[in-house]
């Protein structure tokens, strides 16, 4: 079939007079509502608007324009089916061959802090969602554009093709359209629920996703893996930018890229965390960002090798030739300036991504995931503990040096596999053991990552001792201050037992899990 029809009625009006203008002079009527109307008659492009078309006012308020029979025949309509042909001709109806469409802006809307409830509300898009539905439904007769990005597509393909659109061209397009309103009414259930049912988990969830680009492998290189933005995720992640490398970047370059993006969320100061599969090997906290990445790479460089490093500050001259002497996969930063690119740009294969300002985890964030059958979502973890949350529950009280040190070690248990043990002094970590079946043998890896750096460090537990043997380990590697959640029973034992070693113990009353 030939298009001969187009009903435009857009909201994001990018290119529409373009493409309009461009349609008209391939000889296209062109059907049109509201300001999609005014826009093409005041460019002076010919249109039959709807009320003149289905001889109905638009009414209330706008909310009915386009819910007629003349239009959704005229779409709906089988081309090969006779007796919808037949229909069509007995009550004067013709046929649309090409619906542009697009949603009334209920994200954008809904995303203003400032709009009310009764906004949200005019901008759920009744006639539009029906207009797009009708056309992908009947996808074998009539093109559906959902998005001005294939405008200039849509028109060579009919310039070149004798005003006609191959089967394929109009099956992406339907596929187009149905993920277009499947993500609108998804973010309209999102936001209803979020408001009428606040703190109750949905009944049913959708979750958008917008594919991003494909990934070089998945976690290993014989599985296919892509990326997708979560459109209703807050953060401004779609800001990121691969400034340089020449490899694509991979399933697990991500995860880990996550992994240190979260961690160095923790501080205010500059910090620079370095991941190697999922779990850090070093943190650092200091004055400068150079200062940071010093201390983080210096508590293990062994196993930094082939690393992921995230800085929360914009890296200096003196940070981008620190991380150009070593082998560094990935380096992730607010910004560069040229003359950091220019230095960082030497290790050809290393990937440099820009994220724009990093912030802390917004509170109230839900955490997703698989498991066989079915998903997995809870709150995620933004809790934060201070000294004001703190229980002293040893004989020696810390001193402020030990106090800054254990807080700063239990930030980074958070982000360490369970079960995780991290020794650390004021600003940065000297050993960590992670992803451990016992806590006992999480605490002599951290040791013997540590060796005499552990003398006079804090240790940090991401959940109670179950046994005083954990102690006993830390006393014998230097160990003087310990953090962890306490509530076990044997408590009272572990407890004695720092007090035996002279050592200063605080309970949490939170623990911090990370599997």
């Amino acid at each position: 079939m030939k298009i001969s029809r187009a009903l435009i009625s857009v909201s994001d009006k990018r290119d529409v007079v373009d493409f309009g203008r461009e349609l008209s002079k391939l000889g296209v009527e062109i059907i049109s509502t509201g300001g999609t109307a005014k826009a093409l008659c005041d460019a002076g492009i010919p249109v039959v608007k709807v009320s003149e078309y289905t001889g109905y006012p638009e009414m209330l308020d706008g909310r009915v324009k386009t819910l007629h029979p003349k239009v959704e025949a005229g779409i709906l309509a089988i081309r090969d089916n006779p007796s919808h042909m037949a229909k069509l001709k007995e009550h004067n109806i013709p046929l649309i061959d090409l619906v542009c469409v697009n949603l009334y802006p209920f994200k954008k809307t809904v995303d203003n802090p400032k709009s009310s409830f009764g906004e949200a509300v005019e901008n759920i898009d009744v006639g539009g969602p029906t207009l797009v539905r009708a056309a992908a439904k009947n996808h074998k007769d009539v093109a559906v554009i959902v998005n001005p990005g294939d405008y200039q597509k849509i028109l060579g393909e009919l310039k070149s093709n004798d005003m006609t659109l191959s089967d394929k061209t109009l099956s992406e397009l339907a596929v187009k359209a149905f993920a277009h309103t499947a993500e609108y009414d998804a973010f309209i259930h999102r936001y209803f629920h979020d408001k009428l049912c606040p703190g109750v988990y949905p009944e049913k969830m959708n979750i958008v996703l917008s594919k991003a680009y494909d990934l070089r492998y998945g976690e290993n290189p014989h599985q296919s893996a892509a990326y997708y933005f979560d459109e209703t995720d807050p953060s401004d992640v779609k800001s990121t930018k691969v400034l340089l490398g020449d490899k694509k970047l991979s399933f697990n370059n991500l995860i880990d890229v996550n992994a240190a993006l979260e961690l160095v969320k923790e501080f205010d100061s500059p910090a620079a965390a370095i991941i190697k599969h999922l779990n850090p090997s070093g943190v650092g906290v200091a004055e400068d960002i150079a200062s940071a990445y010093g201390a983080a790479h210096s508590a293990d460089p062994q196993s930094a090798y082939g690393c992921i490093v995230a800085l929360n500050r914009e890296p200096d001259v003196r940070t981008a030739k620190d991380i150009v002497s070593t082998f560094v996969e990935v380096v992730v930063a607010p910004r560069y300036s040229r003359e950091v690119l220019d230095i960082l740009s030497t290790k050809k294969k290393m990937r440099v991504l820009e994220v724009g300002e990093i912030t802390k985890k917004i509170k109230n964030m839900q955490d997703y995931r698989r498991v066989v059958g079915g998903m997995l979502v809870q709150q995620a973890d933004t809790r934060d503990v201070t000294e004001a949350d703190l229980k002293i529950v040893s004989k020696r009280k810390p001193t402020k040096q030990e106090l800054e040190a254990m807080l700063f070690a239990w930030r980074v248990c958070k982000h360490t596999k369970s079960n995780s043990i991290i020794f650390a002094k004021k600003g940065h970590t000297v050993g960590i053991g992670a992803g451990q079946m016992s806590r006992v043998d999480a605490v002599k890896i951290a040791s013997m990552k540590s060796g005499e750096l552990a003398k006079d460090s804090a240790m940090a537990s991401d959940a109670f001792f179950p046994f005083r043997d954990g102690i006993d380990e830390a006393a014998k590697a230097g160990i003087t201050a310990v953090i962890h959640p306490g509530g076990s029973i044997r408590d009272e034992e572990v407890i004695a037992a720092a007090d035996e070693h002279n050592m200063t113990m605080a309970f949490t009353g939170v623990r911090c899990f990370l599997h």
